[in-house]
């Protein structure tokens, strides 16, 4: 992507630097926030770090969470060699909380679709405190889907916070493409959502 975002700028060299501000997994779509210097790309990070830029993502759920709306907190530990995160139940090297709200905004007889925001950003954070629930994300082979019809369905949706140079607010959303399994919850998913 920042080759991408180089290219379309027309930049090169020192002056043509493209920072990550935050990553998302591969089979993610949707917002990202990346900055064209060094020292903004500081400041974003320290606003994710503090918790002053929110993240929003949608999922679409192999089953129905227990209540409409709630709060997920769990200890991760992410095994590197495998790529892979594990709940796990007491701290230790390597195990970081974990932090996230959803809410339910539609569902069908087998599927629930959901907004999360992200209150912590651990790899694999929402794919695996949902299926540690027994709610896999529809098409998440990794993390417990039998459906491979999609990749997991996690879509970055909406990202806000304050501009670190002129403090005003900052609010971008893209919604999800029109395809299965998004369309599968009636009306296309609009900024409002």
């Amino acid at each position: 992507m920042p080759a991408l975002l180089r290219k379309h700028y027309g930049a090169s060299g020192q002056n043509g630097q493209i920072f990550t501000v935050h990553r998302l997994d591969k089979i993610v779509g949707g917002v990202m926030l990346f900055s064209r210097r060094k020292e903004i790309t500081g400041k974003l990070t320290a606003a994710i770090r503090d918790r002053q830029i929110t993240k929003e993502y949608l999922a679409v759920l192999r089953g129905h969470p227990c209540e409409p709306a709630g709060e997920y907190t769990d200890l991760l530990f992410h095994d590197a060699a495998h790529n892979k995160s594990f709940v796990v139940t007491r701290m230790r090297k390597g195990v970081r909380e974990a932090s996230l709200s959803y809410e339910t905004l539609s569902r069908t007889e087998a599927l629930t679709l959901v907004k999360v925001t992200l209150h912590t950003g651990r790899t694999h954070q929402i794919r695996v405190q949902f299926s540690h629930r027994g709610l896999p994300l529809l098409g998440d082979i990794r993390y417990g889907s039998r459906d491979d019809r999609c990749g997991a369905a996690l879509w970055s949706y909406h990202v806000a916070f304050c501009h670190p140079v002129t403090g005003k607010p900052v609010s971008l959303t893209c919604p999800p493409p029109e395809e299965y399994p998004w369309t599968l919850f009636g009306e296309p998913l609009s900024p409002t959502v």
